[in-house]
């Protein structure tokens, strides 16, 4: 065995092989190009070597770029191409051989192998749109080549991960492995190779594919129309789909300058930026800084949900979905059938969609009890309240809990706005006591605020931590303040579209330039799709605001046909000349001065107060890192995940415009608005927000 370098080992022979040991994932590093651009060009050279087996040691292949050394100054090593030149232009024949995932970098240098052998729980594909990247080593340009220009632009606009068996009916694998013994067989290929006199496949080579799919130029058109609103915003979509239709009509060294000269531009801009911040700030928000990794993990092995509504429906299925059982308590034998008649209608749905079985249905059911009697929740490890957002009735619910819920039990509270250490006041244990707040539908967001108390443990934090990640969400701990992070920055939002609104803005223009942004929808939809009875009171409305006014019209929302909008029985909404009217009165008996509104002015008011609360929360200790808001704000609010969050997007536009910008606003509306003290010196200091 030769040592090529500290990652990278030649053995010679016949069948030379040379295994890449970089852990954890082999990531295609500096030393890695080294190691194998010297190890191909020392396998070529030797005389009695045929043919060359690459193999790597640990729990992957290469698994794909080192996405640390983005961004930062070339260095003199070995480039991806100069490996991929090394095995593509080898005189003898090269096996790539996979296990674990060949994903990204990783699959474009298997794919410059002449043959490649995958173990059947191995995975390939190329996820860089997931960064806003596309491929930018041939990817775009050799996968159309073995799979069509079709099934390339699903796999390079998706990023999917496609199993080793898929990968072998549509040709990117040439053999399967028995599982653990890849080695041998990728030897034994290799022999068979030798044997049989094959050619030197080079797939950039292959152009059968190409002229095929020149006779169907529909193709690109189709899947862009078919994609529309998914990929809307994002740019690595597009590009990606424009490096398939240059693999399909343009040599292969010209698609190659296509797909260069695309993927320098995404590197280089502010959504691959975004991108890549949002994927190490997921990893990061479940590093607590004062939570020590051995802290002591209390065991949950039953659960009980105080509440059969939406919320509390929504969230036993998170841990029905896990394979935890749940007693579920309502106060009324209605309610209580209602509630377990809309779970199992929702699973029910989802098995006649084809993602769950019957069986899958009848066992998730199987774990669920019903209950009318708080004192069967006894010996639950873990109990959610998710009743009425009232303060009054939490405080009931968990002083019953301190009597009834075993000692170490942890006692949740779904509030998104209360005070938690309020409702720990309630009990005896407020150390048990913490905020669990799920969005809804609660089943299916991925966000989970964890809220800690004052006197909250550290291993109820842990605890709630990993059962978050257990039922699939995303968990961001956060402290105690009204409406949290993620509300308490929607409320400055909202205030601020009122005040649009109210100073000569129309509801559908401040949607609109949201919408554009990138927001699923604007603040006006949003409420009518919410309800805009929420907390009003026909009895006691006196027609004071706006939605006074629409309520008493009946006009409460999507639900009732009419709202801020109008909508036709699709619920397609469109602009209302009754509310435009009613605006107008609205404007006239406040005396405004009406006057217009340009797009950026939308943005800076509705935008750059919610980064000034973000700033105020980090200030105040209430979020750990301003990434962690930014977490909270892509998983729950729908804010673009190529905008990077708001504190992201506030180095983006750049800190002193932000701190301008707010200080005019607190001339003009007061001082509540003005830019805090950490925005102030992060601005000044030149610094971002993003990295606090």
């Amino acid at each position: 065995m030769e040592t090529i370098n500290e990652v990278t080992t030649l053995e010679r022979g016949e069948i030379a092989v040379i295994t890449l040991n970089s852990p954890p994932v082999n990531a295609l590093s500096a030393k890695v190009r080294n190691g194998l651009a010297a190890g191909f060009k020392a396998a070529d050279e030797d005389p009695q070597t045929k043919a060359i087996v690459l193999i790597c040691e640990g729990r992957t292949f290469i698994a794909g770029a080192d996405i640390t050394e983005f961004g930062k100054p070339a260095t003199e090593s070995a480039s991806l191409f100069d490996v991929q030149k090394a095995m593509e232009d080898n005189s003898k024949p090269v096996i790539a051989a996979i296990h674990g995932t060949a994903l990204g970098g990783g699959l474009e240098v298997a794919l410059c192998a002449h043959y490649r052998v995958a173990v059947p729980s191995a995975k390939v594909g190329l996820p860089e749109v997931n960064l806003g990247l596309l491929p930018g080593a041939g990817g775009t340009q050799r996968l159309p080549r073995i799979v069509g220009a079709a099934k390339a632009l699903e796999m390079v606009t998706s990023g999917q991960h496609v199993p080793a068996k898929a990968a072998l009916a549509m040709g990117l694998v040439d053999e399967l492995a028995p599982e653990g013994d890849l080695r041998n067989a990728a030897i034994a290929f290799a022999k068979k190779v030798l044997a049989e006199k094959r050619p030197l496949v080079k797939i950039r080579d292959n152009d059968a594919k190409m002229i095929e799919d020149r006779k169907h130029p529909e193709i690109f058109a189709e899947f862009r129309k078919a994609n529309a609103r998914k990929f809307r915003g994002f740019l690595a979509p597009e590009y990606n789909i424009q490096c398939v239709e240059a693999a399909v009509n343009l040599p292969f060294d010209e698609g190659i300058k296509v797909e260069r000269k695309l993927f320098v531009e995404l590197v280089t801009g502010t959504q691959s930026a975004a991108q890549r911040y949002v994927f190490f700030a997921e990893r990061q928000v479940w590093k607590l800084p004062d939570v020590p990794e051995d802290t002591a993990i209390l065991p949950v092995a039953k659960v009980g949900v105080i509440g059969a509504g939406t919320m509390g429906g929504g969230i036993s299925m998170n841990f029905l979905n896990a394979g935890i059982p749940v007693t579920i308590v309502e106060t009324s034998a209605a309610a209580l059938e209602r509630g377990l008649g809309v779970i199992r209608k929702n699973y029910e749905t989802t098995a006649k969609r084809g993602r769950l079985t019957m069986e899958d249905v009848e066992k998730r059911m199987g774990l669920l009890t019903g209950s009318l009697e708080m004192t069967d929740l006894g010996d639950a490890d873990l109990i959610i309240e998710a009743v009425f957002e009232n303060m009054d009735i939490k405080k009931e619910v968990f002083g019953k809990l301190d009597a009834i819920a075993k000692p170490g039990a942890i006692l949740a509270s779904n509030t998104s706005y209360l005070n938690v250490d309020e409702i720990a006041g309630a009990t005896g244990r407020p150390e048990s006591v913490i905020g669990l707040h799920f969005f809804s539908p609660a089943n299916v967001m991925r966000l989970l605020e964890v809220v800690r108390g004052d006197a909250t443990s550290k291993s109820v934090i842990a605890t709630s931590m990993q059962i978050a990640k257990k039922i699939g969400k995303i968990a961001a701990l956060v402290g105690v303040c009204h409406g949290f992070v993620g509300n308490r920055m929607l409320s400055m939002r909202q205030r601020q579209a009122q005040a649009i609104l109210l100073e000569g803005a129309m509801p559908w223009d401040i949607d609109r330039v949201l919408y554009d942004f990138g927001f699923p929808m604007g603040p006006f939809a949003m409420s009518d799709l919410a309800g805009l009875d929420i907390g009003w009171n026909k009895e006691t409305s006196k027609g004071e605001t706006l939605r006074d006014q629409l309520c008493e019209l009946d006009r409460r929302g999507q639900k009732t046909g009419a709202g801020f909008y109008d909508y036709d029985e699709a619920r397609n909404a469109k602009p209302s000349p009754v509310t435009a009217d009613l605006i107008e009165k609205f404007r006239a008996a406040k005396g405004v001065n009406v006057r217009s509104f340009t797009d950026e002015e939308i943005i800076e008011r509705c935008i750059y107060p919610m980064i000034n609360e973000g700033a105020k929360i980090l200030q105040e200790g209430k979020a750990s890192r301003a990434s962690d808001i930014d977490i909270v704000w892509i998983n729950g609010y729908g804010w673009p995940v190529y905008r990077g969050g708001p504190m992201f997007y506030g180095d983006t536009v750049g800190l002193k415009k932000v701190v301008e910008s707010l200080t005019r606003l607190a001339k003009e509306m007061g001082d509540e608005w003005a830019p805090c003290e950490l925005l102030v010196k992060t601005a000044e200091a030149g610094g971002k927000l993003s990295e606090l």
